[in-house]
């Protein structure tokens, strides 16, 4: 206990407190000021459960995450697979991927902001001079734009540290086991599906988890591209939850703090149902 003491300590002061005091919150009613009133009972989670608002925030959360979580495992791996043979200057292309993962989100979000401006973003620009469009578009301003806005930037600041994992995960993998498929005539394909993406498999598992919890709670991409929008039609879970406290018309602590626990519990039970329907425990031991 004396050896654990300072991380019990560090555990309790920084997750167990701030849970406990985001669940009390979630049942306490507050002024606009933040001053709590009193105790306010269930009442903030039925005002954020029939909220008019939330389906449409529940949809750009799941369209958000599973977008993401998608497309960047499957470039992460084409990625890693590239990262992980011998070419020249291999050291300075590793170097040039992780920077996205290496410079603040707030930064790089920003420098997406300005690329995507309407009226000064070099994307436009670059469209128009090649003539694939023939007017600006307003990538961050458009519903119909701004979503996938956000998903190719969420993709562009995630695809890093997931391409790691797996040249990591690929780097694990011995040698032999390739030699003796190519001795038994193997194609690249045969071995790819047979032998690399088996042996990941563990890997697979936590990059898929890490991004999930990683997307769901991204705040900076989503409210740098998309908080000067009016309304809620490009929010997410954990931007409508900023708004409700800070933002909205409410201000109201207490149903912001309902929806943090709406979102904690929605994404154990997403991350819980992968596990459940990939059988994680069999395909460790398989691997």
């Amino acid at each position: 206990m004396l050896w654990l003491g300072p991380a019990l300590i560090l555990i309790v002061g920084v997750v167990l407190y701030p849970a406990i005091t985001l669940v009390a919150t979630s049942f306490s009613s507050y002024s606009i000021t933040g001053l709590r009133k009193g105790d306010a009972g269930i009442t903030n989670y039925t005002t954020f459960l029939t909220s008019p608002d939330l389906p449409k925030v529940v949809g750009n959360t799941a369209i958000w995450v599973a977008a993401v979580v998608v497309i960047t495992i499957i470039l992460s791996l084409a990625l890693a697979q590239f990262l992980s043979k011998e070419f020249f200057g291999r050291r300075f292309v590793r170097w040039a991927v992780i920077v996205p993962w290496a410079a603040a989100l707030v930064i790089s979000s920003q420098l997406f902001r300005l690329i995507l401006d309407y009226y000064h973003g070099i994307l436009n620009q670059v469209l128009l001079d090649v003539h694939i469009i023939a007017q600006p578009i307003d990538w961050l301003g458009d519903p119909h734009f701004t979503l996938p806005s956000m998903i190719a930037v969420g993709i562009f600041v995630t695809i890093p540290f997931t391409a790691y994992l797996f040249v990591a995960g690929l780097n694990g993998i011995p040698g032999d086991v390739y030699e003796a498929a190519r001795i038994d005539g193997g194609s690249p394909w045969q071995i790819y599906r047979a032998i690399t993406l088996p042996l990941l498999r563990p890997t697979l598992l936590i990059a898929v988890v890490l991004n999930m919890i990683y997307v769901f709670n991204s705040f900076p991409v989503i409210w740098i591209l998309n908080g000067s929008n009016p309304g809620f039609g490009n929010d997410t879970l954990i931007t409508y939850m900023y708004k409700l406290a800070f933002r909205s018309a409410q201000h109201d602590v207490g149903l912001s703090a309902a929806a943090g626990v709406f979102n904690v519990l929605l994404i154990l039970i997403a991350v819980a149902v992968y596990l459940r329907f990939v059988n994680w425990r069999e395909g460790s031991k398989n691997a």
